[in-house]
């Protein structure tokens, strides 16, 4: 049956584009999509819906303005948001439809809410992550009790949770293969702000948040300072002042996805520099098939979410054996990089962003149509008795 998606997430549409804009954008192409993200602070006595431009086809966003004067999802602006989806569900008419919920804060804002299916993308354990409000993991369990679907960013995310929920799948994140193997293409142009750069180069793209093992970067830094090192991304909830500062490491910002295989081809190793900790102990980094795509070579800390790629990358847990192994992937022989190679291509060759939507859409989908069945017979259940209350028998 047709139905519209309205997720909620903590995650802005126009930020780094990750696992919700792959998703929800594919989903898109056969229906809405309307995507709610977290309130922003405005000195508006009203609040009302900011529409954010998506750049997709039947993608809405829409950025609720109001006065917020406690914690997000916390306090009175709960009740001001609610109301403002209940007029979006009005304008748009906006009748047989899901909800999908990225964060467990926002949970308040939709109960109430009678959805043919109810679903919780849980892609992290948000409760790790730095500045997490005390009222997270409350939320989350509440979440999983309100969904009737659950699925995961990632293997070791699945395993900590799959005793939690009836109804839970794991779906790692996956990639856009062309997207990223345009590295690999003569007509790709490197960025000029990356071109003015000597070689060796070794690159990162993603958030630069709490996740990072900063003195691993200080450490590849002072090790090599011929190494030019690239940080593509937006900095979040670290300042800049709190990252290491060196001449040869360029923090570049955030850049558009279609810029990201210009960098990635100029780049001589690709890095996934996190630290080892409860922020990234259920990770599942997008990059990593990102960079398969492009066929660099790889050095990463061991997240447990990274083992399966063991033969395709190389793996270091401190600073000298990561710097260690940056010098092998800069200096690996013509055998030992055929190796890496079809290994990549192997685990690349096994996803795509496409084949995880149209898995996800048909376990959705079978739910969503045994609801939409129950709520025609309750409708025309309600619609006989109506027509037996007015039929009065002859006598």
């Amino acid at each position: 049956m047709q139905y519209d998606i309205v997720c909620l997430s903590h995650l802005r549409w126009d930020g780094v584009y990750q696992r919700p804009q792959h998703l929800l954008s594919r989903l898109a192409r056969t229906r809405r999509v309307f995507v709610i993200e977290e309130p922003e602070d405005d000195e508006t006595a009203v609040p009302f819906l900011q529409s954010v431009p998506s750049g997709t086809a039947n993608v809405f966003v829409f950025r609720p303005r109001m006065r917020v004067t406690d914690p997000l999802y916390v306090g009175e602006h709960i009740g001001a948001v609610r109301g403002l989806l209940q007029k979006l569900f009005e304008q748009e008419r906006i009748s047989q439809y899901l909800l999908w919920l990225y964060t467990p804060m926002a949970l308040p804002v939709v109960e109430g809410f009678t959805p043919l299916t109810r679903v919780f993308d849980c892609m992290d354990e948000l409760s790790a992550f730095r500045f997490a409000p005390v009222e997270l993991l409350e939320r989350d369990r509440a979440t999983m009790r309100w969904a009737d679907i659950v699925f995961t960013g990632g293997r070791s995310l699945y395993e900590a949770r799959r005793h939690q929920h009836p109804n839970i799948h794991c779906f790692p994140s996956s990639v856009d293969a062309t997207h990223f193997g345009a590295a690999l293409a003569e007509s790709t142009l490197e960025p000029e702000s990356q071109r003015r750069l000597p070689r060796p180069r070794l690159g990162f793209f993603g958030v630069i948040d709490e996740r990072m093992d900063y003195p691993m970067l200080a450490a590849l830094a002072q090790a090599h300072p011929e190494w030019q090192l690239v940080m593509v991304g937006p900095f979040a909830k670290v300042r800049p002042e709190e990252v290491p500062q060196f001449p040869n490491l360029h923090y570049m910002g955030q850049q558009p996805y279609a810029s990201l295989p210009g960098y990635l081809k100029g780049w001589d190793v690709a890095l996934i520099p996190f630290a080892q900790s409860a922020a990234t102990r259920f990770l599942s980094p997008t990059k990593v098939l990102e960079y398969m795509a492009a066929e660099r070579p790889i050095v990463a800390t061991p997240l447990p979410d990274l083992l399966p790629y063991h033969t395709a990358l190389l793996l270091a847990d401190d600073p000298q054996s990561f710097v260690a192994a940056c010098e092998q992937a800069l200096s690996g022989s013509d055998a030992q990089r055929a190796a890496w190679t079809g290994a990549m291509r192997a685990h690349v060759a096994a996803t795509s962003w496409d084949l995880t939507v149209d898995r996800m859409a048909a376990l959705i989908d079978g739910l969503t149509n045994r609801a939409g069945v129950a709520r025609q017979a309750r409708q025309n259940m309600t619609s006989t008795e109506e027509t037996d209350t007015l039929w009065t028998p002859n006598t």
